[in-house]
């Protein structure tokens, strides 16, 4: 691990699914490197263990903040964009790192979508739009969303996009990756002068979603290097690109077509619209 000392001094990060493995390193080499590190875990235990283990292995712990939400449910991804937006002005850096290898069977969350497309999708959608205003106030923000490179053999089913007819689990994972480096891409144009967003492979890592590719994994620690150097604003990147290792890469077909931009845009806005409150017996009564 080379982290330079002041890389990242001054510079509040969010990394996502920080509580282990990928994440974890990446949180660890941010710290190291001078930033304020915002770690993100699913329940307050993981992530709490997870900072404990990030300040054993040196990181300082007045660099390390937890933040908590289950991406399997939207709306504690709202409640985690809500306190992350009162308590920061600014963020400088979001890794998009949260994910998981779509399970073997087909599931569904309580709204409905098929997980892996809402835990590896739908969530950092809506987090990233939630989080537009201190992503703005950033200095030389820059947003890494962690790809895959099967993402170019993937399509994205509009007619059965949970998967219910035929389901696959790399089908499923492929999808949910697609459409993350779609949104990316077509996010990078929206971005304020100077600010920058990429997606990037960075190697199969000793993981949990390493038997997607059947393929022996790589440490984990050498590949969260490589997702730290592009997280470093001194490193220049292509805004919108898609990486693999530090190598600027085609990306699928559909990143780039603008029908299938703007349909995955409007479904992405629709499915992480929060829902209507119910009206209850007592206002309604009220409202004859």
């Amino acid at each position: 691990m080379s982290t330079d000392t002041f890389a990242f001094a001054g510079r509040t990060a969010l990394v996502t699914g920080a509580t282990n493995g990928l994440g974890l390193q990446t949180a660890l080499r941010l710290a190291l490197g001078g930033a304020r590190v915002i770690v993100h875990g699913q329940t307050a235990q993981n992530t709490s263990t997870a900072v404990a283990a990030l300040t054993e292995l040196g990181a300082p712990t007045g660099r390390l903040e937890q933040a908590v939400a289950d991406f399997r449910h939207l709306d504690q991804v709202r409640a985690l964009a809500e306190q992350l937006t009162e308590h920061h002005e600014r963020l400088d850096l979001l890794v998009l790192n949260a994910g998981i290898a779509a399970p073997e069977r087909r599931t569904l969350t309580e709204a409905g979508n098929e997980l892996s497309f809402q835990v590896n999708y739908l969530a950092p959608y809506l987090l990233t739009r939630l989080l537009e205003r201190p992503l703005a106030r950033g200095t030389d923000t820059r947003i890494v969303a962690l790809g895959s490179s099967l993402h170019r053999t993937a399509n994205i089913d509009w007619t059965d996009l949970t998967r219910a007819k035929r389901y696959s689990r790399i089908a499923a994972y492929g999808q949910s990756k697609l459409a993350l480096a779609t949104f990316v891409t077509a996010l990078a144009h929206w971005l304020p002068a100077g600010h920058t967003a990429v997606t990037v492979h960075p190697g199969v890592a000793e993981t949990a979603t390493r038997p997607l590719y059947g393929t022996v994994g790589r440490p984990v620690g050498e590949v969260a290097d490589i997702v730290v150097q592009l997280c470093d604003p001194a490193f220049p990147v292509v805004n919108g690109g898609y990486y693999e290792g530090l190598e600027i890469a085609p990306a699928g077909q559909q990143v780039s077509e603008k029908r299938s931009v703007d349909r995955l845009l409007k479904l992405s806005e629709k499915l992480t619209a929060a829902p209507e409150p119910a009206v209850s017996a007592v206002s309604a009564v009220s409202a004859v």
